[in-house]
């Protein structure tokens, strides 16, 4: 044959590899559309049939960079081509929709399903109606009568399914509903677990009805269930805002008991809620019986407790407070000092207050403004002049970081204490 002739002749197409090859070409790639191009060159080779792992890989490439036509016509090869697709891709593809905010071709997904002959599990279930309903809230009906609709496709639904839809129900307000949902598990031989009563207990302490959810509780326990400690922090702080702080303590008391260690939160709840109603000693009392039940007390208590102890004038105990603390090794907030300084002001405890404000010092900690204005003006009525140079040349002495508060308030207590000087001068 002639040269010339040859040259015109058309060269077979050079073949990219096998199947496995083709696949790991595909999932390398970064630029999707790189990855489409290899899979259609891939394609053109004789008898070449892609794997269903390479269709897989690319139709997930493609869609999470938003290629949806794209990504929509490789499932519709998979189906004409009839590959055996598994529950595992309409997954991502319903998972990639609702990344993409679009629950309407999340929930057309999840009918194509059928189309393939494969049955949606339970979990593709709950996997949809978590999307339908995660930023969706519009999106609560829909999601209702799919799972109304479940048995249609075969689908049994699980503890899960109604986990997800009793808290959205909560959520929305219709506790009523979610009790529905709740009582049907039981019909259904569905066992809820701990979720499902802490959901409805969060739905009914929402709605104030602290009393039915502590009547969900005993339930709960008659039923074997041991509450998690998520349970017992909704039910403690919903008991502690409607003011029935027995009640809350026995539940603390009682939490240990039923095989739930309370924990740091429980008791700074219960805390709180006695220093909010007035009754300090009583929170005195919680902070004593943390250490008996393995649970030291933290910063958050102690400046609880110290803030409550003022706000009712027991001051010598705030004092006592403040000084455990720093002799286990926290730090008081400004704020604790703030208070007893301030509080030991107002009665008249000068010399006191000089001595904590020091202390504050002495910790690292910048008085606030305030702490400031609350000291000053006593010092100055009580003392002559003299002595209340004295007095805060002690105070000043303690060295101060560069960037403590006290740099804020400089000028401004420079101006004051000057004029005050000046005045009691003029005036002898």
């Amino acid at each position: 044959m002639p040269e010339q002739e040859q040259r015109r002749q058309p060269r077979p197409k050079a073949l990219i590899g096998s199947p496995a090859r083709v696949q790991k070409l595909i999932s390398s790639q970064t630029d999707p559309l790189l990855a489409k191009e290899i899979f259609d060159i891939a394609s053109l080779q004789p008898n070449f049939r892609h794997s269903y792992s390479s269709f897989h890989t690319l139709i997930c490439k493609l869609g999470r960079s938003r290629h949806f036509s794209l990504m929509q016509n490789l499932l519709h090869r998979l189906k004409t081509d009839c590959y055996s697709v598994t529950p595992g891709l309409f997954s991502d593809i319903i998972q990639i929709y609702g990344d993409a905010k679009m629950p309407n071709k999340a929930l057309k997904t999840f009918y194509t399903m059928l189309q393939f002959d494969c049955k949606p599990l339970p979990k593709h279930l709950n996997h949809l109606i978590q999307l339908l309903l995660t930023g969706h809230p519009s999106y609560l009906r829909t999601a209702f009568d799919l799972f109304k609709n479940a048995t249609r496709f075969g689908i049994s639904p699980n503890t899960t399914t109604y986990n997800i839809l009793m808290r959205a129900f909560c959520f929305n307000g219709e506790l009523s509903i979610a009790y529905s949902l709740f009582n049907q598990m039981f019909k259904r031989d569905v066992v809820p677990d701990v979720e499902s009563y802490r959901i409805l207990m969060q739905g009914l302490c929402r709605k104030s009805q602290v009393n039915k959810a502590v009547d969900l509780l005993e339930d709960m326990l008659n039923k074997g269930f041991v509450p998690d400690t998520l349970s017992y922090t909704t039910l403690l702080n919903s008991l502690c805002r409607k003011k029935k702080l027995r009640e809350a303590y026995k539940l603390l008391c009682r939490m240990k008991v039923k095989g739930c260690n309370p924990d740091i939160m429980h008791y700074n709840t219960v805390i709180l809620g006695f220093c909010r109603e007035g009754r300090a000693l009583d929170a005195c009392k919680v902070l004593e019986d943390m250490p008996s039940n393995g649970c030291i007390p933290n910063l958050v208590s102690y400046r609880t407790l110290v803030s409550g102890l003022c706000d009712q004038g027991m001051l010598d105990e705030a004092k006592n407070y403040v000084e455990e603390m720093i002799s286990k090794g926290f730090a008081p907030h400004f704020s604790v000092f703030h208070a007893l300084i301030k509080g030991l002001c107002n009665v008249g405890k000068v010399e006191d207050a000089c001595s904590v404000l020091a202390e504050m010092l002495k910790q690292g900690e910048a008085p606030h403004l305030d702490t400031w204005a609350a000291i000053i003006p006593r010092i100055c009525d009580e003392y002559e002049t003299m002595r209340m140079k004295d007095i805060l040349g002690k105070v000043m002495k303690v060295e101060i970081r560069r960037d403590t508060r006290i740099v804020e308030a400089g000028l401004g207590l420079e101006e004051y204490m000057i004029k005050r000087l000046r005045a009691k001068a003029w005036k002898t």
